[in-house]
């Protein structure tokens, strides 16, 4: 403990104990230098970003902008639950302000440039593709677009937007499933996403067919949809 005060004369010390303490920012800064990659779990979600539990009992924020490349603010948001794990790198660390800022889409080395480059072939961001199931993972899933299309992942967390969607044990080898192109990784390899395929999909119904405040349920208005896809 920090000896903080002494009052002789009402034979009082103050002592500290936080202050003997090195400051859990400082620490961080050191062991994580601006570039350096953090895994840590997603503590709690607000309309600006996420904020994940880092190493020293700290936590970092991941603004929405810097959640992921080609996608908004909200529908990179809807991507992510309270619990799960996420990879960041740290992009700035304020001491003072007791402030921690990481992104998530930095991690995506060919954003955004990546697109029709080499792994991705002719993929864009946001377009949606049939893939393949090559291999089932408890991670997620290996896919491929077509018979001799690029190769690419569907991480566990975007397997579908309700937990009981994101096992991969659902799927089999050599099934087939709609997703959404959400990103390129380092080696340019396509990211996909059942999820952000079925928040694009409910947006543009909601869109075209009413809204829930006209008194038309989602699944109403999803109906809507499906029906007229089919004519």
């Amino acid at each position: 403990m920090l000896v903080l005060e002494v009052d002789s004369d009402k034979r009082r010390i103050s002592l500290g104990l936080k202050q003997a303490q090195r400051n859990p920012w400082e620490e961080f800064a050191e062991k994580h230098p601006v570039g350096t990659k953090v895994t840590g779990e997603v503590k709690n979600a607000t309309e600006f970003g996420l904020f994940i539990g880092l190493d020293g009992d700290v936590d970092g924020m991941v603004h929405m902008s810097d959640i992921a490349w080609g996608l908004s603010g909200e529908d990179a948001l809807a991507l992510h639950r309270k619990g799960e794990q996420v990879d960041a790198v740290v992009l700035d660390v304020d001491i003072e302000k007791e402030r921690i800022s990481l992104g998530m889409k930095q991690l995506e080395k060919g954003a955004p440039s990546a697109e029709g480059a080499a792994g991705g072939g002719s993929l864009k961001r946001n377009e949606v593709v049939t893939v393949t199931v090559l291999e089932v993972r408890d991670g997620g899933l290996e896919v491929q677009v077509g018979d001799d299309g690029a190769t690419g992942f569907i991480k566990r967390s975007d397997l579908g937007r309700d937990r009981d969607e994101q096992r991969p044990d659902r799927f089999q080898v050599g099934s087939k499933v709609d997703a959404m192109v959400i990103g390129f990784d380092r080696s340019k390899k396509p990211n996909f996403s059942i999820k952000a395929r079925q928040i694009h999909e409910e947006k543009e119904a909601v869109a075209q067919f009413g809204s829930s405040d006209s008194g038309a349920s989602l699944g109403d208005i999803l109906g809507e949809a499906l029906k007229a896809k089919k004519d």
